[in-house]
């Protein structure tokens, strides 16, 4: 694991705390390492230019400001290694019916830009190899973190095989949305029963109408009523019934669902607990299925 960065807003040193509570949790948690996603996996969805000025820290300032923090050597070996880590969760799901990436969910990041603290889109760099490799031949993205899905929606716009769904508040970041195949915008201080009343309405139509052979889950916690930057107000339980909403929806139509952490901001131990309920959830939620 790269080390923390020790300059720049965000705070990664949520992702460590995140583990923390998962071990602390005394589940049982079977822990793997993921090899860092290769450039060229990187480049099917990126500017090439862009992932070799990651690479050679050359990223220019205003993309470094668009990111929220500068992109140094540490940073590129994080974000390929998150990279990686969306997909060996992807290859785990398949065989398991759910695994997490206690990582990534760079939902922002765009073609030759970083944006949103993110720097490489995971969700799109994972499910393009996916399919290039034949191991699905549509995927599912269900984005339920607080801010919409833009840099995923547009590097899969146009694409049949890879189908984007954000449900988000409306007014969050970004201010300029993209448009995803599905989007779902909620007013301010949404809280559980009408978060809850749409992802019903919305998520097992297009499950039956897509019949995709995976889901990836963008599983972001900042819909949370506490969180710093959300506009929702959903509470643990909410947070929780979404969580299992998503895996009984896709795992009882033998859909396997690969989750990874997205936002969440506030209290670092606060939101770090958040994060690790939620996988936890998620992962007992899946018990009650057969393996794929």
């Amino acid at each position: 694991m790269a080390p923390q960065p020790t300059r720049g807003t965000f705070k990664f040193d949520k992702y460590y705390l995140v583990m923390e509570a998962l071990n602390a949790s005394g589940a049982a948690i079977t822990q793997h390492a993921p090899d860092p996603s290769p450039r060229e996996w990187l480049e099917a969805v990126h500017c090439p230019t862009y992932v070799e000025e990651v690479f050679t820290q050359t990223v220019p300032r205003e993309k470094e400001r668009r990111i929220g923090f500068p992109v140094t050597a540490a940073i590129a070996s994080r974000v390929a290694h998150t990279n990686g880590g969306t997909y060996m969760a992807a290859k785990l799901a398949m065989q398991h019916g759910y695994a997490a990436n206690s990582a990534a969910g760079s939902h922002h990041a765009l073609h030759d830009t970083g944006a949103g603290y993110c720097v490489f889109n995971d969700l799109a760099v994972a499910s393009n190899r996916l399919i290039a490799e034949s191991a699905a031949q549509k995927i599912l993205i269900v984005d339920l973190d607080v801010h919409q899905g833009d840099g995923t929606a547009s590097l899969t716009a146009g694409r049949e095989d890879i189908i984007t769904f954000s449900m988000h508040a409306e007014k969050n970041f970004p201010v300029r949305k993209a448009r995803s195949d599905h989007d779902v915008a909620l007013p301010d201080a949404c809280d559980d029963a009408a978060y809850l009343a749409a992802l019903t309405h919305h998520l097992p139509i297009l499950l039956d109408d897509l019949a995709p052979g995976l889901v990836i889950y963008q599983a972001g916690v900042d819909p949370h009523l506490e969180d710093k930057l959300g506009r929702l107000s959903l509470s643990d339980a909410g947070l929780e019934a979404r969580d299992r909403m998503v895996i009984a929806q896709a795992r009882s139509r033998g859909i396997p669902v690969a989750s990874a952490l997205g936002g969440g901001y506030g209290d670092p131990h606060d939101v770090a607990a958040r994060h690790a309920r939620s996988m936890l959830v998620m992962a007992q939620e899946n018990t009650q299925f057969t393996l794929p």
